[in-house]
């Protein structure tokens, strides 16, 4: 049995210090926004709780689907590559970037420079850059495939991109895994279904994406980005693929959002019948810590026989 711990959304406060020539561009729309409501449900003590029981529930694996900062700050990515080497070593830890650490033109760079060891694949040589997306890590019977939506937008939009070349290299890399009879795990941040998110969220090129999954197969996609503890199906119907958010690991109780959680995913069995099981882990309670923990269990039965749960 291989235990994969998800978590996203991170959005690691408080903001250090901001200058008026940082605020000049689509940050100050995010500054205002973290001062106004941000800073009053995510911080760094429901983190704390989060990452505290999730390492005690002692995964194989914890796969982190974007959003480590809010505004991209040089300070605030310095700060998340910190976090990182907190949570665990390169090896066990696998990152996929969001908008929020693409926020700027020029942000993705400095991210991938800063979280290079967390973002690169097992064979990969070249620096970490936006062509070098998807990744692929194999750790035990796991696939794990990182894909990149992230790119700067325009103020008050939080879009996502994945572009045919990605789609090209994604193919080729699910493939590869399916012939090493490997479970396929692909990272996310933006949820590739059209239902789960507002129009000036969403993902640009969902059907470039569920074309992809439809055609190489996956076992599971990982996402965030909704702040939501969501649970959808894609794929074919002969071999559907369930796609599972997560509520943002730094959210407060008593938000519009969902307390901060963490997902667990127990995957065994072998190809053409592995099984995998969810349980979620995250807080209720008082709306600063320390909050309570709480659990939900959803079992997905095996990859092969799910349909029945579209």
């Amino acid at each position: 049995m291989f235990r994969l711990a998800h978590i996203s959304d991170v959005h690691m406060g408080p903001l250090p210090a901001v200058t008026y020539r940082e605020l000049a561009s689509k940050r100050v729309t995010g500054y205002v926004n973290w001062q106004r409501n941000r800073r009053h449900l995510l911080h760094d003590g429901i983190l704390d709780t989060i990452v505290t029981d999730l390492k005690a529930a002692q995964p194989d694996h914890i796969a982190v689907t974007g959003d480590l900062v809010n505004l991209a700050l040089n300070g605030e990515i310095e700060l998340a590559r910190l976090w990182l080497e907190t949570l665990g070593s390169p090896r066990d830890v696998s990152v996929v970037p969001g908008n929020h650490d693409a926020y700027v033109p020029g942000a993705f760079d400095k991210i991938c420079h800063s979280w290079a060891p967390w973002m690169r694949g097992d064979r990969q040589t070249a620096p970490v850059g936006r062509h070098a997306f998807p990744y692929m890590r194999v750790r035990g019977p796991v696939a794990l495939i990182g894909v990149s939506t992230a790119r700067a937008t325009a103020p008050f939009m939080a879009n996502g991109f994945f572009r045919e070349g990605q789609a090209h290299r994604l193919g080729g890399l699910l493939d590869a895994a399916a012939g090493q009879g490997l479970f396929r795990v692909v990272m996310i941040h933006h949820p590739p279904v059209r239902s789960a998110v507002a129009q000036h969220k969403r993902l640009f090129g969902i059907a470039r994406f569920q074309q992809v999954i439809n055609r190489h197969g996956a076992e599971l996609i990982v996402h965030g980005h909704s702040h939501l503890p969501s649970l959808f199906w894609i794929g074919t119907a002969e071999k559907p693929v369930p796609v599972v958010g997560v509520a943002a690991a730094g959210q407060g109780v008593g938000g519009r959002n969902p307390a901060a959680q963490y997902n667990l995913f127990d995957i065994g069995g072998e190809p053409g019948a592995w099984e995998l099981h969810l349980s979620r882990h995250g807080l209720t309670g008082p709306a600063t810590p320390p909050a309570q923990l709480m659990s939900l269990d959803l079992t997905l039965h095996s990859v092969r026989a799910s349909q029945a749960a579209r």
